[in-house]
């Protein structure tokens, strides 16, 4: 049998970033080459159904060896964050006893800067080359789903009932499930495989939208600009203080929202912003949006003008309302960590999901740990112990669900 960490480094080798600007589904053609891989590599093991549709939707079932009792769904995304390179990804196993660890002569990752290093003494850290990202986010939960399915697969395979199995395109970008038939898929309660740190447990989110921000300004000679020019720049630079100071992603945690300045280029004449608003509750969330509509109003009367015109697009919500009519779903969860001896941590996701998605259209879909840290950056890490007891919980919850006669 292929272990996790052969499968993860395997898959952490094919560029699969999603492409925001792109009108094609998936965003980009390294998602459907890993597809096409993952297919084959479910049909050798015994998934007779595996297949990639028209939109790149890996789907699989794995038989029950149990009668009765949910159809199980595991979910886990294809594409990897674009905020630093996922191309040419060349990861390293260190044993870390503490202290610093130099990823190359120029980058490396500090206990000043991650204390919670110290958390992994003694374990087997999958790290990067310090020029890209590690694409834990979500490979290694594509390797984690795929050695359980390989184990159930075995004649001996501890006890499970029928499991769906889906790897997604474009989560990254807000597209996971855009074409994704939930009907078709057929699980009663299902799970992403998406989270963080060994034990994470998740079944709130972010509320979510982009705004973006067009700035029209005038050029004249500087010389001769009073009264004239109105420079771009300089409003986008008054309207992002006019946002609450401590609402960022640097100074904040827990519940706490934020408003996230993404990117921000121009010059006199045209400047554009990216701005991410995120919120757990939905009345601040609206609040977020409409704090914002009012400071490019107020920036718009004090040059006496309109240059600034702001758009803002809702990605995604948050799940927690439904879940919580389903909390036996978490309590399996729960129930599965704690018998790999492993204190499951519940607390709201700082980010979204597919499972975000699935559950407001249907489908209850909590997050689940992968053991990964530091995503979206080349200081991006995974304890290969971790990955290896995210099989063993993935299976213990597959046992937990399972009815009782055998098939």
């Amino acid at each position: 049998m292929k272990n996790v960490l052969d499968r993860f480094l395997e898959y952490v080798s094919v560029e699969t970033t999603s492409n925001e600007a792109s009108t094609n589904y998936p965003s980009t053609p390294g998602q459907l080459e890993l597809g096409r891989r993952l297919v084959k590599e479910l049909l050798e093991i015994g998934l007779s159904d595996a297949a990639q549709d028209e939109y790149g939707y890996v789907t699989a079932t794995i038989p029950a060896n149990r009668k009765g009792g949910p159809v199980l769904g595991l979910v886990a995304h294809l594409d990897t964050s674009n905020a630093v390179s996922g191309a040419n990804i060349h990861p390293r196993l260190v044993k870390y006893q503490g202290g610093d660890i130099a990823l190359n002569e120029s980058v490396t990752m500090k206990v000043e800067d991650f204390p919670y290093l110290e958390n992994f003494i003694g374990k087997t850290l999958i790290v990067t080359d310090g020029t890209t990202l590690l694409g834990a986010d979500d490979k290694s939960g594509v390797a984690e789903i795929i050695t359980l399915a390989e184990r159930l697969m075995q004649p001996d395979a501890p006890a499970h009932g029928k499991i769906r199995i889906a790897f997604t395109p474009d989560e990254e970008i807000s597209g996971g499930t855009r074409y994704f038939d939930i009907q078709k898929f057929g699980a009663d309660l299902a799970f992403t495989v998406d989270g963080g740190p060994l034990g994470e447990l998740e079944y709130e989110n972010f509320n979510a939208a982009t705004a973006t921000i067009e700035i029209a300004g005038r050029s004249i000679h500087p010389g001769a600009a009073k009264g004239k020019m109105i420079n771009a720049c300089v409003l986008a630079c008054e309207l992002q203080s006019l946002l609450p100071g401590r609402d960022q992603p640097a100074l904040t945690e827990g519940y706490e929202g934020f408003y996230h300045l993404m990117g921000m280029q121009g010059d006199v004449e045209h400047c554009m912003m990216k701005i991410a608003l995120r919120e757990h509750d939905a009345a601040k969330f609206q609040a977020q949006k409409n704090w914002l509509m009012n400071a490019a109003d107020e920036v718009n009367r004090r040059w006496n003008c309109k240059a600034i015109t702001v758009s803002i697009k809702d990605q995604y919500f948050n799940m927690r309302s439904v879940i919580d009519q389903h909390m036996e779903v978490v309590e399996a969860a729960r129930a599965a960590f704690e018998a790999c001896g492993v204190e499951p941590r519940v607390q709201p996701i700082r980010g979204g999901t597919d499972g975000a998605r699935l559950s407001l259209a249907g489908l209850p879909c909590p997050n689940l740990s992968t053991g990964g840290a530091n995503y979206h950056s080349r200081y991006e890490f995974i304890p290969l112990e971790d990955m290896e007891c995210m099989v063993d919980v993935l299976t213990e919850l597959a046992s937990q669900l399972a009815g009782k006669e055998k098939v």
